[in-house]
C-alpha cells in the first residue's frame, strides 16, 4: 500500500520513550506513556520540503518508528495488538523546541504544516522491538539507537492509547524518538532511516 493512500483522522505521538534519551535529558522514567497529537495537515511525505517558521529560532529533528492502524481499535488489549496493525513506517516528528518551551505545552511546537514527514513505504512482517534507528543531517549522525530500548513497546502503546480514544483505520501512532535530537537549519538534508524499513529524506527550507 502506498502511504500516500493512508487518511488517518489523527496522528498520536509519544513523548519521551526511550531510556537512553530519557537519561540524556535526566529525566525519571515516566511510569505511564505521555501523549499528545499532531493535526494530520502537518504530513509531508520523502523527499518534500520542511518548511522552518519564521516564529520559530530552533526546529528539531525527531526519528521516530510509527505505526498505521489497520482497522477500528478501541480497549485493544497488548496481546490483541498486533491484529490491528497495517504496517510500520518512518516517521520525523519535527518540534519547534523554543516554542515548545515558551508554551509550556506542546502543540503549537508540534503542529506546523510540514512538521510531520512519514515514509518512505509502510512494511509490515517485520519485527518492530529490535530494529536499528538513526537520524543523519547533512550525513553526520545525530541519533543512534534501537527499539528495544523503548520504556512502552508498540503493543502496550496500542493498549494503552485505545483504552483513551477510539483508533480508526489509518490513523497513525508515532512511537517517541531516541537521544540525539538537536535543530535543523534552512538547506539542511535530514535523512531518517529504521532498518528493514527504508530512509525517509526531506529538505529544510
Amino acid at each position: 500500500m502506498d502511504i500516500r493512500e493512508v487518511k488517518p483522522t489523527k496522528i498520536v505521538c509519544v513523548g519521551l520513550n526511550y531510556i537512553d534519551h530519557a537519561k540524556e535529558l535526566n529525566m525519571e522514567i515516566p511510569d505511564e506513556p505521555v501523549i499528545f497529537l499532531k493535526p494530520t495537515s502537518s504530513i509531508i511525505y520523502h523527499e518534500d520540503s520542511i518548511i522552518i517558521p519564521k516564529c520559530s529560532k530552533r526546529v528539531d529533528y525527531e526519528v521516530e518508528l510509527a505505526y498505521i492502524i489497520k482497522k477500528k481499535a478501541k480497549d485493544v488489549k497488548k496481546e490483541e495488538a498486533e491484529d490491528y496493525i497495517l504496517g510500520y513506517t518512518i516517521l520525523n516528528d519535527v518540534t519547534a523546541r523554543d516554542l515548545q518551551k515558551k508554551d509550556g505545552q506542546w502543540t503549537r511546537a508540534k503542529s506546523f504544516d510540514t512538521f510531520c514527514p512519514i515514509g518512505p513505504k509502510i512494511v509490515d512482517n517485520i519485527e518492530p522491538m529490535n530494529l536499528k534507528i538513526e537520524c543523519r543531517v547533512n550525513g553526520e549522525v545525530k541519533q543512534r539507537s534501537n527499539t528495544k530500548n523503548m520504556i512502552f513497546d508498540v503493543y502496550e502503546l496500542l493498549e494503552f492509547i485505545s483504552s483513551i480514544m477510539t483508533l480508526y483505520p489509518g490513523d497513525i501512532i508515532s512511537t517517541g524518538t531516541p537521544p540525539g535530537v538537536g535543530p535543523l537549519k534552512r538547506g539542511d538534508v535530514v535523512e531518517c532511516e529504521i532498518e528493514k524499513i527504508g530512509i525517509l529524506r526531506n529538505f529544510v527550507k
